[in-house]
C-alpha cells in the first residue's frame, strides 16, 4: 500500500508539472493575429503579434491618436491666421514702419461725420434754408423702409420741418437726386441739410448717436408737439384740383381730352400748406 501510495503521489506531481509548464508557455507565446479576406480565405499577419509584456496602448492608443490629430489641426488653424512676415522680417523692421503698422490698425476717432458734413461739395440748388430727405413709402424692400422710417422719426424727434420727398410718389424726385449725385443707382434714404448732402440712414443714426445732429439742426424754426397738417396728414402730396387726380383735363377749344400738366404721374401734386 506504500508503496502504492508513492507511486500514484509521484505519477501525480508528474501529471501536474505539464499543465504549470503548458500555462505558462500559453502567456508567453506570441499571439498572431488573423483576418479573413473576402473570398473565405484567412490571412496571417505574422508581424502584428502582441507579447505578454508588449502593452496594447503601444500599437493602439485611441486618447493619444485623438490628442494628435487634435493638435494637428490646432497647428493648421494656426498656419492660416499666421502673419506673412517671417520673425526675422518682423525684427529688422524699422521703428517708423512699426509705428505706421500700428496706426492703420488703430481707428482715427478724429474723422467724424460733422466734418465730413462740412467738407461736402455736393450741393442741391434751393434748399439752403430747408431739410430734405429723399425717400420711400413702398415697403417692397424692407430694409430700405426700415431705414427710411428710422431717419423720418429721427429728425421729427426734434420737432424741426423737414421737406420730404417721396420718389414713389413721384419719379420725378428720383431724377433730381440722380441729377445732383451723379449716380443711376442711388441708395435710400439720402438727406440735404442747408443744401448741403450729409448721407444715407447710417450716417444720420451715427451723428445722432453722438449728439452732432443735433448742433447742425440747432437755428431751424421747432413745430408745436402732435402738429398735424390740415390739408394732407403729414402725406405731403393731395390730389390734383385741375384734374381731380385722372390726369386728363378736356379741351373746349380743340374739344379733346389732354395731359393735366399741374399733377404727377399718379394725379397728384404738392400740399400748398406744407410744402409752400
Amino acid at each position: 500500500m506504500a508503496e502504492f501510495e508513492n507511486n500514484m503521489e509521484f505519477t501525480g506531481k508528474a501529471k501536474s508539472r505539464p499543465s504549470s509548464t503548458s500555462s505558462s508557455s500559453l502567456f508567453s507565446r506570441s499571439l498572431t493575429i488573423h483576418a479573413t479576406s473576402i473570398d473565405g480565405t484567412p490571412k496571417a499577419y505574422p508581424n502584428l503579434s502582441l507579447n505578454r509584456t508588449t502593452s496594447i496602448t503601444k500599437f493602439y492608443n485611441p486618447i493619444e491618436s485623438m490628442g494628435s490629430s487634435i493638435r494637428g489641426k490646432v497647428k493648421n488653424l494656426c498656419r492660416l491666421f499666421e502673419s506673412s512676415k517671417s520673425p526675422k522680417s518682423i525684427a529688422n523692421e524699422s521703428p517708423q514702419t512699426k509705428l505706421k503698422s500700428v496706426k492703420s490698425t488703430v481707428p482715427d476717432f478724429r474723422v467724424s461725420p460733422f466734418s465730413s458734413f462740412n467738407c461736402s461739395t455736393i450741393r442741391l440748388p434751393g434748399t439752403e434754408d430747408r431739410i430734405v430727405v429723399y425717400f420711400t413709402s413702398l415697403r417692397g424692400v424692407r430694409r430700405t423702409y426700415e431705414d427710411c422710417y428710422a431717419v423720418r422719426m429721427i429728425f421729427r424727434g426734434f420737432r424741426v420741418w423737414i421737406d420730404e420727398r417721396d420718389i414713389s410718389m413721384d419719379s420725378a424726385y428720383r431724377k433730381e437726386l440722380q441729377s445732383v449725385l451723379g449716380e443711376k443707382n442711388v441708395s435710400l434714404p439720402q438727406v440735404f441739410i442747408r443744401g448741403k448732402h450729409v448721407g444715407g440712414a447710417d450716417v444720420i443714426k451715427s451723428m445722432f448717436e453722438i449728439g452732432e445732429l443735433a448742433k447742425i439742426l440747432e437755428g431751424f424754426s421747432v413745430r408745436e408737439p402732435g402738429f398735424v397738417c390740415q390739408g394732407c396728414g403729414d402725406v405731403r402730396f393731395v390730389p390734383c384740383g385741375n384734374c381731380s387726380g385722372s390726369r386728363k383735363v378736356f379741351d373746349e377749344d380743340e374739344n379733346m381730352l389732354k395731359r393735366c400738366l399741374e399733377c404727377n404721374e399718379n394725379g397728384l401734386k404738392r400740399c400748398p400748406d406744407c410744402c409752400s
